[in-house]
């Protein structure tokens, strides 16, 4: 299936500068306004801080004649509002980098995708639950080590080998802790339960691309 750009972002690229280019950007804010407020929200800190971080989205995607908008590559794999809400929730992090310093903002980041990862491996390899629970770390076992790097190696590998639509459902859901309707709502799913079953189908291929791997699920 070819894929292609959306009209409202072709027509915004297409216009030649003044009153018709900037109706085109109008018209595109308009219809994902929605959108793009709903990922400043998802840092948190109330009504000013998503607002701040709304506003500073729709500076940098007018920045430099579209620049980021012109970059946009149509993919058979990925909707643009996939591709959008990736960059929107990259420009709302380099804000909170802006606002509260680099290492804070990527502190926090990086203890998202850690548990994004920890609770994907709950629920991928129940295995390795008591590997995870040994109390001293330095009277682990190497090979419980070893385990768990196989599995983490094994998790990103399969995670890494999912479309961008799947990858985002996953941050959405295990990074962003939002629930099935918001999900729904920002990757334009119908209802709630296409969020779940969607959600349950991506789990089920990452638990066979992990049981391929050689990580067993103790479950069964």
């Amino acid at each position: 299936m070819r894929a292609e750009v959306p009209i409202l972002l072709e027509q915004l690229l297409a216009a030649v500068d003044g009153p018709a280019k900037d109706e085109a950007w109008d018209r595109l804010i308009r219809e994902h306004s929605d959108l793009l407020l709903r990922v400043a929200r998802l840092l948190g800190g109330g009504h000013d801080a998503s607002m701040d971080r709304y506003t500073h989205v729709i500076d940098h995607l007018r920045r430099d004649d579209f620049r980021r908008l012109r970059g946009y590559v149509p993919s058979p794999h990925a909707r643009f509002t996939t591709w959008l809400v990736v960059v929107a929730r990259r420009l709302c992090l380099d804000h909170m980098r802006l606002r509260y310093g680099r290492t804070r903002a990527e502190g926090a980041l990086a203890r998202g995708a850690a548990g994004t990862r920890r609770r994907l491996s709950d629920l991928v390899s129940q295995d390795l639950d008591d590997v995870r629970d040994v109390p001293d770390q330095d009277e682990e076992h190497p090979l419980a080590r070893l385990a768990v790097r196989h599995s983490a190696a094994c998790l990103q590998s399969a995670m890494d080998a999912l479309d961008p639509d799947d990858r985002l459902l996953l941050k959405l859901r295990f990074e962003d802790d939002l629930p099935a309707r918001e999900i729904a709502m920002l990757m334009h799913l119908p209802t709630l339960f296409h969020a779940y079953r969607r959600l349950n189908s991506v789990l089920a291929r990452l638990r066979s691309a992990m049981e391929k791997a050689g990580v067993e699920d103790s479950s069964g």
